[in-house]
């Protein structure tokens, strides 16, 4: 197999990608034998904006054609072969079923090992109903919400699967989500993205493949402790049973402080990590396509358009991350009392505006002290004060003109928030961090450069963004098991090594592939 790159305008038909095949290699058609879309990306750097396509094919007299075009690749796929006929003594258990822990147990199930999975939140279907009840003024369910629940914080977000990890084990993971539901699109683009309207059917249709391999599921079920002897995992302590187990994979999230605290009183090795922090902001989802687009803005094969935007502000960075287009900003909180946001987009992202998180890079130097767990004072101390501010599940917003200008919002522009139930004005610079502020006033205007109107005076901000990622690492050795207990996995964000669903997922599947070949030999 052979692999070459194609350009062409993106309305011409997919069926023309042959003909351009052969006239790059300079072959008849009939002489391509088979070809298909390994990826695909949009380069609009200017007009007309044009599609990228990674071509994979194979071709008769494939060795005369390496010689004379240096510019093709000969390729070999990647196959992910699970282990199996390894048998561990005991089940295994897996505490949480976001990307981590689905992609963990699954791989745990079909090795054999009937998994034992414990989430403290609800099944899909019924978190549903919980979040979207928060998001019209009901009560938080503090075990159910937008980060805990059947699916974890990312079945609550755009479905981004972009990723920087460059394992090979993505693939097997993106052919699995097409398998469960999820877009074919996904295998080919460069961004690809699911939607939440679409992962709640994937994350059930995995829950039932994995209880047909002999997987047990306990929804509703809070983890409280680790039985440890000797340094090695004995069992589980939940709110409703103890489970003697030799491995435990710990996929708890990047919100499950209560969680990373009641282990840390346990012994677990810890360590404090860099991490950021910002606000969301919003604009009109036409001005941003526009902007990337142009006057193919409207062209429908496009669909909303992207950006990432960055700065630095001393040795700040200020970026944008989960960029949702055509989303919603949304009530993400999971504590009493405590406020915070994220991003969502519908597989569609047909909605009025675009949205991101604005964050500003912070460290542990930041932090009161140097405690393993300081960084959760930190966002615990936001959270509250925007919740203080919000009041009634309310969220504080603020202009981007008014906050450059550093006073109270009391009126709008043109852009309205999406956030719901209820808005509260606020000025930021009153009560966030100056380090955070002075950061974000001086990315504002360089981001504004980069996409213009990002700057632009009535663009919304909503307030606080604190979970992009945790503040601490749960310690792991090469093995990835945890350095001070034997038989535990910290998996995924809550862990601290990864960042998205994708290498969440990865890491689930890279911890349990490497437990099975140590078992193996």
């Amino acid at each position: 197999m052979l692999r070459t790159n194609i350009v062409m305008p993106i309305d011409e038909m997919i069926e023309m990608l042959p003909v351009r095949l052969a006239t790059k290699l300079k072959v008849k058609t009939d002489q391509i034998k088979t070809w298909k879309v390994f990826k695909r990306s949009i380069d609009a750097r200017k007009q007309p904006i044009m599609y990228n396509y990674t071509i994979d094919f194979e071709v008769s007299d494939e060795a005369r054609l390496l010689k004379t075009n240096k510019s093709l690749l000969k390729v070999e796929y990647y196959v992910f072969e699970p282990v199996t006929g390894v048998s561990m003594e005991k089940r295994p258990v897996v505490i949480g079923f976001g990307p981590a822990g689905m992609f963990a147990s699954y791989y745990l199930a079909l090795s054999g090992q009937k998994p034992i999975i414990i989430e403290r939140g609800e099944m899909v279907d019924e978190r549903k109903k919980s979040v979207e009840s928060f998001w019209e003024g009901g009560p938080l369910n503090p075990n159910s919400n937008v980060q805990f629940g059947e699916g974890g914080a990312g079945t609550f977000s755009d479905g981004k699967l972009t990723t920087r990890s460059k394992d090979q084990r993505a693939r097997f993971i993106f052919e699995k989500l097409v398998e469960l539901g999820a877009p074919e699109d996904i295998l080919i683009d460069q961004k690809p993205h699911v939607g939440t309207d679409l992962l709640t059917g994937i994350v059930k249709n995995l829950r039932e493949e994995i209880k047909t391999l002999g997987g047990s599921f306990y929804f509703n079920e809070t983890f409280e402790k680790l039985l440890i002897d000797k340094d090695q995992v004995k069992g589980v302590v939940t709110d409703k049973q103890t489970i003697e187990t030799d491995h435990v994979f710990l996929a708890i999230g990047h919100s499950a402080r209560s969680t990373v605290k009641a282990l840390y009183g346990q012994g677990i090795q810890m360590s404090a990590k860099p991490f950021a922090m910002g606000l969301r902001i919003e604009h009109p989802r036409t001005m941003i396509d526009k902007c990337q687009y142009g006057a193919s803005a409207d062209n429908p094969k496009l669909g909303a358009a992207e950006y990432s935007v960055k700065a630095k502000h001393e040795d700040r960075s200020v970026y944008s991350f989960c960029m949702c287009p055509g989303g919603h900003v949304v009530n993400a909180s999971s504590e009493p009392e405590h406020l915070v946001v994220n991003g969502m987009s519908y597989h569609k992202r047909d909605a009025e505006n675009s949205n991101s998180a604005l964050l500003v890079s912070i460290t542990p130097d930041d932090f009161e002290s140097d405690h393993p767990l300081a960084g959760f004072k930190l966002q615990e101390t936001l959270e509250s004060r925007a919740y203080s501010i919000g009041k009634d599940n309310g969220a504080p917003i603020q202009t981007v003109g008014d906050f450059l200008n550093d006073k109270m919002t009391t009126n709008l522009g043109n852009v309205n928030p999406s956030i719901t139930p209820l808005v509260h004005y606020t000025n930021f610079n009153d009560w966030m961090p100056q380090y955070i502020c002075d950061a974000l006033k001086m990315a504002l205007p360089v981001m504004g450069r980069q996409v213009k109107g990002f700057d632009r005076a009535d663009a919304i901000l909503t307030g606080v963004e604190t979970r992009s990622s945790s503040p601490v690492r749960i310690v792991r050795d090469e093995f990835m098991c945890s350095v001070s207990t034997k038989g535990l996995y910290p998996i995924g964000e809550g862990a601290g090594y990864a960042g998205g669903i994708t290498s969440s997922a990865v890491d689930g599947l890279a911890a349990v592939d490497f437990l099975l070949k140590k078992m193996s030999v």
